[in-house]
């Protein structure tokens, strides 16, 4: 059960616009910000360039930062497809 309150404050053509977006994803307004609100500091979070390692984790990250990478069939054959521009059959 929720139990920590966020309030706010909108203009009546924000709100709106909230309500139609949660209503066409079969939501309620709180609901539907709760999630957009997470969704947003997810990425604020994970697009942070700075972050913090104690002695032992920091060894853990550069090791494998400095292991060669590991087998990815998926990009050997991605990197293995010649660019349409770079086929014979491609138009000039």
């Amino acid at each position: 059960m929720r139990d920590a309150p966020i309030n706010l404050r909108a203009l009546q053509e924000q709100r709106d616009l909230i309500d139609h977006a949660a209503q066409l994803l079969g939501k309620n307004r709180s609901d539907f910000m709760l999630e957009a609100a997470c969704d947003k500091a997810r990425a604020v979070v994970l697009d942070q360039v700075f972050f913090a390692l104690d002695a032992d984790r920091y060894k853990q990250f550069t090791k494998l930062l400095d292991a060669p990478p590991a087998g990815n069939v998926g990009m050997a054959r991605l990197l293995s497809v010649k660019a349409p521009w770079k086929t014979a059959t491609a138009k000039r």
